[in-house]
């Protein structure tokens, strides 16, 4: 028999397992269809604001409405650890497609032009997402990208027993004033984020890359931008720009929205 998660979802497989979230395939008999849960770690329940704050959230996040945006159906608590149930992506992640390699340039800017518009509504919402990464990419059953996870990182900024660190996000992906611990980041830095991913689609690469993630986040805040080039030679020097201005250290350098 299954098991039963809230007394209406059925839990069918575990699919991933990471330091902010568990998350499940499971079916919805009443709407019957499959879903995603995702089970945040109790550990939240230790800050008293947390049930507030994720009610407050997960309400935002649901009505992000937007083509690119994995559509959220539910949430609530059940025990003790809240939820969300979103819709169920088949088509896999982006990083594991891009540990088969690099990416077409067709398929980079396909990818790319509904990252950067799903950004746009979410950051018009004042929504940042503060750990954009490949793993957070999905692709449904007719490989189209969605951006997942919003707000997750938000709700665990304060969550201290989770990390801590005051430092949320994965530094290999982190614009410079995230790293830095800057209270007041906006869209731009989800924006260097996105440019950090195009460099990998592309290349096959991360821009800065040392044997210790403490290493790479200086490189993000220090070393100059790498340049594409050199691993595609042939690529016009516009594509280049592109990048170069995504992963500008001040964010008034960057380009100011996702569009």
């Amino acid at each position: 028999m299954p098991t039963q998660f809230t007394g209406r979802y059925e839990i069918k497989t575990e699919l991933g397992r990471g330091g902010m979230a568990t998350v499940f395939a499971a079916y919805d008999p009443r709407f019957e269809r499959d879903v995603a849960i995702k089970i945040l770690p109790r550990e939240f329940l230790h800050d008293p604001q947390f049930r507030a704050r994720f009610e407050r959230e997960a309400k935002t996040i649901a009505l992000l409405e937007h083509h690119s945006i994995t559509p959220v159906y539910d949430f609530g608590e059940e025990e003790g650890q809240p939820y969300i149930v979103m819709r169920l992506m088949t088509g896999g992640d982006l990083a594991s497609r891009l540990r088969q390699g690099p990416l077409p340039l067709g398929e980079a800017a396909r990818i790319l032009s509904r990252l950067g518009s799903a950004l746009d509504v979410a950051h018009a919402k004042g929504i940042i997402h503060r750990d954009l990464k490949p793993g957070n990419v999905l692709f449904d059953s007719y490989d189209n990208a969605f951006l997942s996870d919003f707000g997750i990182a938000r709700l665990a900024e304060s969550g201290s027993t989770l990390t801590g660190s005051a430092i949320i996000g994965t530094p290999a992906y982190m614009s410079p004033e995230q790293i830095q611990g800057e209270r007041t980041i906006d869209g731009r830095s989800d924006l260097y984020s996105l440019g950090v991913i195009l460099f990998q689609m592309l290349t096959g690469k991360m821009p800065y890359e040392a044997d210790t993630p403490a290493k790479v986040m200086m490189m993000h805040i220090l070393d100059p931008v790498p340049s594409v080039r050199q691993y595609l030679p042939d690529i016009p020097p516009a594509i280049n720009q592109v990048i170069t201005t995504a992963l500008a250290k001040t964010p008034d350098d960057r380009y100011p929205t996702g569009k």
